[in-house]
């Protein structure tokens, strides 16, 4: 069966996963949810962080394992699987973007979607830390842009692990080609209810680089925490497939 590597999106850890492990384990497969180097850390460790590097670190992680592995990326994380791909294809079995960031070669994530999230309410709950290498979300409006479908103890909760994000990896611009990135097969789980990547932001990158299946979950940004048995049954679907 499948082993499934998770991506965190940003200001999120890997134990944002965890609600997954019970279903995608009863189905016969097994997960890995690692912490990304640096992120909630301090100056020193955020100076350190990059694009390359994080890709760098789930190939790693990925060749570890005895077979490719399904790499699942949400959000932020989009942009750290698809550089992995570039680098190490023949470690991964294919790419799932869970309302993932699924930028073309020669632009960043700042260059699709930076710019409108700078402003309005979301903008307003975002402050810089350690100088600027990393950037804080207000925990108070976490439930309304991440968990709005989640229980309120379960926006509590969230709410209260989330982690400061590097900067410098929004800014970085993919490096990506059809011969290695290209060959790797790619899926999309949309998240109909997202307030953080809205549905026609998420179908604008897809018209872009399409994917070969798309499932539409009626969900948050979060379906991780929300509806955890319908992300697991989805990504088991995609496992078949492939």
């Amino acid at each position: 069966m499948a082993r499934f590597l998770f991506i965190p999106g940003a200001w999120h850890g890997g134990s944002c996963f965890e609600r997954l492990r019970a279903p995608l384990e009863r189905a016969g497969h097994s997960m890995l949810t690692p912490d990304l180097p640096g992120a909630g850390g301090d100056a020193r460790a955020m100076a350190q962080v990059s694009l390359e590097g994080w890709a760098q670190f789930i190939v790693g992680e990925a060749r570890r394992q005895a077979e490719p592995v399904i790499l699942c990326a949400h959000s932020r994380g989009g942009i750290i699987a698809s550089q992995a791909a570039e680098l190490a294809p023949e470690a991964f079995a294919a790419l799932v973007y869970i309302s993932g960031a699924l930028i073309p070669d020669g632009q960043s994530l700042y260059d699709m979607i930076g710019r409108s999230m700078e402003t309005g309410r979301f903008g307003a709950a975002l402050s810089p830390v350690h100088g600027g290498l990393g950037l804080r979300f207000d925990p108070a409006a976490a439930a309304e842009f991440f968990y709005q479908l989640c229980s309120p103890e379960d926006q509590r909760q969230s709410a209260a692990q989330l982690i400061d994000e590097p900067v410098r990896p929004f800014s970085t611009a993919l490096r990506l080609t059809a011969a290695r990135f290209g060959r790797v097969p790619r899926h999309y789980i949309e998240c109909a209810q997202d307030r953080t990547f809205p549905l026609d932001v998420q179908r604008a990158m897809q018209a872009v680089l399409p994917c070969r299946s798309v499932t539409t979950l009626q969900s948050d940004h979060s379906p991780f925490i929300s509806m955890p048995e319908t992300l697991a049954g989805a990504l088991a679907t995609i496992a078949e497939q492939e």
